[in-house]
């Protein structure tokens, strides 16, 4: 049964804020509606717009994503219709466009905001190219700063610029602002720049998309494109001591961890600021030979699942001899 605690703000209804989140997240609900409340100013510019995908987590469940709206949604949240080609089906998602509809989503207890890369009045294109850069086995926060200087480096050489923050789980996200543009072309682009910056360090960094080809490097990770979702600059995580994903200055990343961003700390770090809005470039155009070059490279997704086919015939038939 629904406990209410008979608090309400903005027009929202508040229950159970006394409840933990999740077990080990070392903070109740209340914590999470005061923490996104605290930041609202900040993550509502990085949602607004956006069609938004939510992780949420009920009391004795797992966690799951909810991508459609459920029908008990109120009729002030914001929405907008999207085709889904894996589901086949349009999917009718959120737009996180003011305090009040922030305020209903923690209350129904989402802990992570991840919003697309393009805009409900304009779904075909794309506005940032993202780089997701994980650590091998072992959690080496280190070995990701290194590899996100690679990035930087590559970009530099191409004439463009990002901004950065840690994931909030163990890696690092890179945002490149861009002219809105095609949706395969961002891709290519993007699947360009993780190239150059492998070949900088292939000690170091691989596009492997195949965990088990790693072998120990840092994962560029450039399929972050389209309609993915990228969880959002000051979203929480649903992660033991629930951090959240915090922007940061190029130069600061050598002296951090993800773990000294949390609910708890993030606010008073952030003050007034908004380091994501502050650090983040102006749109920049796509270079065309990152494009053509990007053209020229494999879908990471498809080829591994190529991959994974011929390497289950292989064994089929080793087996079999």
């Amino acid at each position: 049964m629904t406990v209410s605690t008979g608090e309400e703000r903005d027009g929202v209804a508040l229950t159970n804020l006394d409840q933990p989140i999740f077990e080990g997240a070392g903070a109740t609900k209340r914590d999470l509606v005061d923490y996104l409340d605290a930041v609202r100013d900040r993550i509502i510019p990085v949602l607004r717009d956006r069609p938004l995908s939510v992780v949420r987590i009920m009391r004795g469940q797992d966690k799951f994503m909810q991508k459609n709206v459920p029908k008990y949604t109120p009729d002030w949240v914001n929405t907008v219709d999207m085709w889904a080609e894996t589901s086949k089906r349009d999917v009718t998602y959120a737009l996180c466009d003011s305090r009040r509809t922030l305020l209903w989503f923690a209350n129904q207890r989402a802990v992570e905001y991840h919003p697309t890369l393009v805009r409900a009045d304009d779904l075909a294109h794309t506005t940032h190219m993202v780089l997701d850069l994980d650590p091998p086995e072992g959690d080496d926060f280190g070995l990701v700063v290194r590899a996100a200087g690679l990035i930087r480096e590559t970009l530099d050489a191409a004439g463009l610029a990002g901004a950065v923050k840690t994931s909030g789980a163990k890696g690092i996200h890179i945002f490149v602002p861009i002219e809105p543009a095609p949706m395969e072309d961002v891709a290519a682009a993007t699947r360009a720049i993780a190239a150059r910056a492998e070949r900088l360090d292939p000690g170091l960094a691989t596009t492997a998309f195949i965990r088990d080809d790693r072998h120990g490097k840092v994962f560029l990770d450039p399929t972050r494109v389209g309609g993915a979702t990228v969880v959002c600059a000051y979203s929480p995580r649903l992660r033991p001591g629930c951090p959240v994903s915090y922007p940061l200055d190029w130069s600061d990343l050598g002296d951090v961890s993800p773990r000294d961003f949390t609910i708890h700390t993030a606010p008073a770090l952030l003050g007034t600021a908004d380091p994501w809005a502050r650090h983040m470039p102006a749109p920049q155009k796509v270079p065309a030979d990152l494009i053509a070059e990007g053209h020229t490279i494999p879908v990471p997704r498809v080829q591994a699942m190529h991959e994974g086919k011929r390497r289950a015939r292989a064994k089929r038939q080793a087996d079999g001899s």
